[in-house]
């Protein structure tokens, strides 16, 4: 019986103590906010190019502009000869209401794809 009290008083012992207090978690910035702080080297990386352009499409359904729209740009810094990057970007501009950045966009677009199957399309928002 005293081995039984004995155990009883330590197992509430236990229980009493508090926990070591952990410091508060930090939340990070969501992706985009940290693009807008970090100065990046940008060096030709169609991979890279790719990936920023598939993240601004999902930003640009979602109907995040400004974000879609920091990817679009990222992507052209990775790839300055990507058509589709000028296009998106031009798009995502263009839903912005940044008539003069759209219509810089869709030149370099045009330049880079003079064959474009949207060409005609394209030359009457210029």
């Amino acid at each position: 019986m005293r081995r039984i009290l004995l155990t009883l008083i330590a197992a509430g012992a236990l229980w009493a103590q508090k926990p070591e207090q952990q410091p508060p978690k930090t939340e990070e910035p969501p992706e985009e906010d940290k693009t807008l702080t970090e100065k990046k080297e940008y060096s030709f990386n169609p991979v890279q190019a790719e990936a920023e352009i598939k993240i601004g499409n999902f930003y640009l359904k979602q109907g995040k502009l400004k974000a879609a729209i920091l990817r679009f740009r990222e992507a052209t810094q990775w790839n300055p000869q990507s058509p589709e990057a000028f296009l998106r970007l031009g798009i995502a501009l263009e839903k912005a209401k940044d008539k003069k950045g759209s219509k810089q966009a869709y030149a370099t677009y045009l330049e880079l794809a003079p064959d474009a199957k949207n060409m005609a399309e394209i030359k009457k928002k210029l």
